[in-house]
């Protein structure tokens, strides 16, 4: 795992914990402002309406009077008759708000052109045109070298190193003879000198030569260019031949920054834009440049891009390696997307989500949304759909609120099916993953959904015991189903229910009382018809079945292998009690 997926744990983490500490100061203002209520849930004196009693740990459970909450067996508490019933806002209290350090932004609150700023890092590097070689340009023996070290500053013309060359005592002594003959040969004499010039003796060597007539041991290699000394190659007595680098020159005077981009914000940079930075080395400095080359090809390693820039430096105060920092300032129009801070969007997978602060709540609230983003701008991110201009989001503590909402069955990234105010409006939000269920995935569902209706069967014999044996079958049925069979947000919604199926199934092993299982079973009956819907099954038809007089004729379902109408919910006091409300055909084989 990598440096940056790390970091992403470390945040979740911190995230959930966080969020437990809020959802207990959520439902402690939930409650602060309940007043005292007689049992067997009388309605609070001086009040209209009849009191709701709910879990603060499985919110979605709603009851008329006190009692325990059938999933986790707390105390039920009373629910404010301020608090929000929709599953998509979650309150907070000013105290909560401090604790996670929320902070907003608003959206599109200018009315022109949007600004943002594109953060690029970088190294500074020479200059490869005006690199350079100093060679040998005669085969001799180093017998002294001026320029001694690496770094040292070389100008043009200056002295390098002194040779000893044969070739060149043979060259002089035929210069010579072929001045004594310029009268009977007067051709020699042109001939020697363009040896010696061939050589890149200068003009005035040669000339000192025939005048002084004195052959000359040594000869000097002059610098032919510029620059500072990047690598010396050689040392006083080696034999060089002719072409041999001696010295890897570089000039300074002007060098390239080159600022790394990610491939996602290569769209946003265009040759001739503008970059201003600054170097660590250099502080309180600032130097522009334009961009003057766009790397062709994509590290595959840092899926990063080179711009590249070009920088005068007569001072030399830019030197190869710095580190600089640059900005690109960015500009998006009005009546494009609107821009978001990368910090207020949490991600998982193809859905992108936000939280909306509340303007008209009269406590904190903020609202679950989905957005589409577009295109990363620096730090932002465009918003194509889900915002309007004007809209505050939390751009700091989103992960706070997050866990808190989870923790409070409400929708969050991890539970986005969440149980809303009546059953039509729940059905019509979920899924169809049944083409991209693999068939054995849908056959381990069938053992499950055959296990399932064993503890259907006891519960209409009102077999405690059995119930409690046939959940554990369906628990260790579950156990072998193959969640990595599926992919992407089908896998997602697979682990919201199987986390259902699991806790109810497991309550039913865990108590004798037998109205405690079939509260317990009506939890898992609801989370194995999402299942069976949205994935399928390769078990034969299935009826959902219904009883409008379950649990204070609040209703209830269950699955069902018969049409025939046997309620697990009151046994033989009321056994053929209900309707079959909807009808799942049999998968066909492949």
């Amino acid at each position: 795992m990598d440096q940056q997926s790390n970091k992403k744990w470390l945040f979740g983490i911190a995230g959930i914990l966080l969020g437990a500490l809020l959802s207990v100061a959520i439902m402690s203002f939930r409650t602060t402002a309940s007043s005292p209520t007689h049992d067997h849930g009388d309605t609070i004196p001086g009040s209209t309406t009849e009191a709701i009693w709910t879990c603060s740990m499985h919110p979605q459970i709603r009851q008329n009077e006190p009692g325990d909450c059938p999933i986790c067996g707390m105390d039920l508490i009373q629910l404010d008759d301020n608090a929000s019933d929709d599953p998509l806002v979650l309150q907070m209290t000013e105290e909560a708000i401090r604790l996670s350090d929320i902070q907003t932004t608003i959206v599109g609150t200018s009315n022109s052109a949007e600004n943002t700023t594109l953060r690029l890092s970088g190294t500074v590097q020479s200059d490869e045109r005006l690199a350079s070689s100093q060679v040998a340009h005669v085969p001799g023996r180093i017998e002294k070298l001026y320029v001694t070290f690496t770094g040292e500053q070389v100008k043009k013309g200056q002295k390098l190193a002194d040779l000893y060359v044969p070739e060149l005592i043979t060259a002089q002594r035929e210069l010579l003879e072929a001045r004594k003959l310029a009268d009977v040969s007067p051709g020699l004499l042109p001939a020697a000198r363009n040896k010696l010039r061939y050589w890149k003796i200068p003009e005035a060597t040669i000339t000192r030569i025939e005048e002084e007539g004195v052959i000359q041991e040594t000869f000097t290699v002059f610098a032919d260019e510029s620059g500072i000394v990047t690598n010396k190659m050689v040392a006083v007595g080696d034999y060089v031949r002719q072409g041999e680098p001696l010295f890897a020159l570089v000039n300074l005077s002007k060098v390239w920054v080159l600022f790394e981009a990610y491939e996602d914000d290569l769209a946003h940079l265009k040759m001739g834009d503008r970059i201003e930075f600054t170097t660590p080395a250099i502080p309180n400095r600032t130097f522009n440049a334009r961009v003057t080359f766009i790397d062709p090809v994509i590290n595959p390693r840092t899926r990063t891009a080179s711009l590249r820039t070009e920088v005068d430096n007569p001072q030399r105060l830019l030197k190869p390696e710095m580190l600089v920092y640059g900005n690109v300032q960015q500009t998006t129009g009005a009546n494009t997307a609107l821009m978001v801070p990368k910090s207020a969007v949490l991600w998982t997978g193809p859905r992108s989500v936000v939280y909306v602060k509340i303007q008209e709540a009269t406590v904190p609230s903020f609202q679950y949304r989905e957005v589409e983003v577009g295109e990363a701008v620096g730090d932002f991110y465009q918003v194509t759909s889900g915002l309007a201009r004007g809209e505050e989001v939390v751009t700091y503590g989103s992960f706070a609120i997050d866990a808190a909402a989870q923790l409070n069955n409400q929708a969050s990234m991890m539970n986005k099916e969440v149980a809303l105010k009546n059953e039509a409006t729940a059905a019509a939000v979920l899924p169809d993953y049944q083409a991209l269920t693999p068939a054995a995935f849908q056959r381990q569902l069938t053992h499950t959904v055959n296990a399932y209706l064993q503890v259907k069967d006891a519960l209409v014999a009102s077999d405690a015991t059995a119930a409690e044996a046939a959940a554990q079958l369906m628990r260790q049925s579950l156990s072998k189903v193959d969640m990595s069979l599926l992919k992407g947000d089908a896998h997602l919604y697979w682990m919201e229910q199987l986390q259902a199926l699991q806790a109810h199934s497991e309550k039913i092993t865990t108590t004798k009382d037998l109205e405690t299982q079939r509260k317990q079973f009506d939890f898992l009956s609801q989370a194995l018809i999402h299942a069976v819907k949205v994935f399928g099954a390769a078990s034969d038809t299935l009826y959902i079945q219904h009883c409008p007089m379950a649990f204070d004729d609040n209703g209830a379902d269950w699955l069902s292998a018969e049409d025939k109408v046997l309620n697990p919910y009151f046994g033989e006091a009321m056994l053929h009690c209900g309707i079959i409300e909807e009808t799942i055909v049999a998968l066909e084989p492949e």
